[in-house]
């Protein structure tokens, strides 16, 4: 009986708003991990028995995950390791070092990061070692058991795994790497990059995946590892080439706005749902969804076009019609220059425009303020309204402020003592933004108008 009346509960629209957006900001965000991540199954397979093998039998093992930026490469190793934890024999026996290339930017800095994570900083103190393998070697040792026959396995995460290839002489990965060959202590090595392996493995992975995308990469990891190294690792590839059709993209669409059976409110989730549907089969929503998928396929892209649509659900509007679609891939594909355009005085609108024109005559090269003010002078000579007449230190102010927003740039940094009226710039702005910007600008002059699309000036 309690159970039926949990089912046909019902509970204010507004309240119901509310848990529809935490629940799907969570899932939106990456903030709650899929039960499965979608399309990976023998990917995650693969990698939640390595990872096992280090954390319950001490084997050690080296493994590299690879794929564009956005395949699933964190997503996919977060879900493994929350997988590892259910496990009872490897349940808070795996020891875990999360190193990325980009904050770690050198070895010594990352032999920091090792010993903060392990928590042995008060076991290293004022030690000096004469190596780093030596400073790693006590650290591996600090690890083991009290009876000092076994250590504890470690798993060492690095993302960005490319650029620790650039480190002096490889130090920290030729040590892991010797480490996890020797079995001097149980350690799982993983590294994450979006830089292609190995242009033969890659290609028979993309033609089994039906991507053509994976022969873009042109760089292999692999060769940047020096010999030495390369020895070391043991050359397990795990590929996220993925690459989904528009029907998947739209299944995924669909599975991320749905809401789970057990929603507190079940006749709301069914309305919830069965709007979703109509969203999905909607032909201008389709439209804007398949804009998205040939621009990017990337899953981040699309989560992030769902965030705008769900931030314009309210107790007034309990559901995401096609015009919110609309709306939030307008938004999406705004461009930000053409946005900061509207922001523009008069003057400043001006001065743009006379550098457009100067960029026509001169066929993109450089230009200075003195160059720019006389194209500005042509204007006024042809006009007698006085609304566009500055003195010379208006016109430099505005100027400056235009480099500030960066729709100008100096040609040459070094030749920042030049006096300002003759420092040679670029316009950072292409025609068709600044035709944009003129179409949407509030209450623009049509004479303005009209000498932005002279031919001439």
């Amino acid at each position: 009986m309690s159970k039926r009346k949990m089912e046909n509960i019902r509970l204010p629209v507004g309240e119901c708003i509310s848990q529809v957006q935490e629940m799907l900001r969570e899932r939106l965000c990456r903030q709650k991990l899929p039960d499965r991540p979608e399309g990976v199954e023998a990917q995650h397979k693969h990698l939640l028995e390595l990872l096992k093998r280090t954390a319950v039998h001490g084997e050690s093992n080296s493994v590299l995950i690879v794929g564009p930026r956005g395949a699933g490469k964190t997503m996919l190793l977060k879900c493994v390791l929350r997988d590892l934890q259910e496990e009872k024999e490897a349940h808070k026996n795996l020891l875990q070092v999360h190193l990325n290339g980009l904050l770690q930017t050198d070895d010594r800095i990352a032999l920091k990061e090792i010993t903060r994570q392990l928590h042995l900083e008060n076991a290293v103190g004022d030690k000096v070692f004469g190596s780093f393998a030596e400073n790693l070697a006590f650290l591996l040792e600090a690890l083991k058991k009290g009876d000092r026959s076994s250590s504890r396995p470690a798993l060492f995460v690095l993302d960005e795994f490319d650029l620790f290839a650039h480190h002096k002489n490889q130090t920290l990965l030729y040590n892991l790497l010797d480490v996890s060959q020797s079995a001097q202590a149980p350690i799982a090595v993983v590294g994450l990059t979006c830089r292609l392996v190995s242009p033969a493995s890659a290609a028979h992975a993309a033609v089994n995946a039906g991507d053509v995308t994976a022969f873009s990469f042109t760089q292999d990891v692999l060769e940047l590892l020096e010999k030495r190294v390369k020895s070391r690792f043991s050359h397990r590839q795990i590929h996220l080439l993925s690459n989904p059709t528009f029907a998947q993209y739209l299944l995924r669409v669909r599975t991320q706005l749905s809401l789970p059976g057990h929603f507190p409110d079940g006749e709301f989730a069914v309305e919830w749902n069965a709007g979703v549907e109509a969203l999905c089969e909607d032909k201008s929503a389709e439209d804007a969804l398949r804009r998205h998928f040939n621009s990017s396929k990337d899953f981040r892209s699309m989560h992030m076009l769902l965030m705008l649509c769900l931030s314009r659900v309210s107790a007034a509007k309990p559901a995401i019609t096609a015009a919110d679609l609309l709306e939030a891939s307008r938004l999406s594909f705004a461009d930000a220059k053409a946005n900061m355009l509207h922001g523009l005085s008069i003057l400043e609108l001006c001065l743009v425009i006379a550098m457009k024109h100067l960029n026509d005559v001169y066929e993109g090269q450089p230009f200075n303020l003195q160059m720019v003010h006389n194209e500005f002078k042509k204007f006024l000579q042809r006009k007698s309204n006085s609304m566009y007449k500055f003195e010379q230190p208006v016109i430099l102010k505005a100027f400056e402020h235009l480099q500030q927003l960066e729709f100008i740039r100096p040609v040459d940094s070094s030749l920042a003592k030049t006096q300002k009226e003759y420092q040679l710039m670029r316009l950072m702005l292409d025609h068709s933004q600044i035709m944009e910007a003129l179409q949407k600008y509030p209450q623009c002059p049509t004479d303005v108008k009209q000498w932005a699309m002279s031919a001439f000036g």
